[in-house]
């Protein structure tokens, strides 16, 4: 199963879940984007391409893949929240925004767009959703 068909395919189908912040001049030859959005400073992996990005306000779709192990519905409503773990990867919980096949968007103090290549069992928008994302977190710009 593939969570993407091409980069511009993926940006484009999840663009309204994009995160809005402040892109942070990249290094040179650097694959990373430091993106602040929701309070977090985010490293993520650039996947629109050298040089596409540039300093300034931004509107980012924030991938991550679910790690299964520490992915599981909540009971009830919680407060959101978001921290990173590593360079780039992420916990938290959060309300589910949408549900498209195998990937949950999770509004956890900023939009992520989380795909599984496990099945969801049922998670549906609505519900809470507490997770831990494989690094890298991936940055599509919009």
């Amino acid at each position: 199963m593939t969570l993407e068909t091409s980069e511009r395919e993926f940006a484009g189908r999840f663009e309204e879940f994009a995160a809005s912040g402040v892109l942070y001049p990249q290094r040179e030859g650097s694959p990373l984007l430091e993106f602040a959005s929701g309070g977090r400073v985010l490293y993520l992996f650039d996947r629109s391409g050298p040089y596409a990005a540039l300093p300034g306000e931004a509107r980012v779709v924030v991938h991550g893949v679910l790690d299964a192990a520490f992915t599981r519905r909540l009971p009830e409503p919680a407060a959101q929240t978001l921290t990173v773990l590593g360079v780039s990867g992420v916990e938290g919980q959060g309300p589910v925004l949408a549900v498209r096949g195998n990937v949950v968007v999770v509004q956890a103090r900023v939009p992520l767009v989380l795909g599984s290549f496990e099945e969801l069992h049922g998670v549906q928008a609505g519900d809470w959703l507490a997770f831990r994302t494989l690094p890298p977190l991936h940055g599509f710009l919009i």
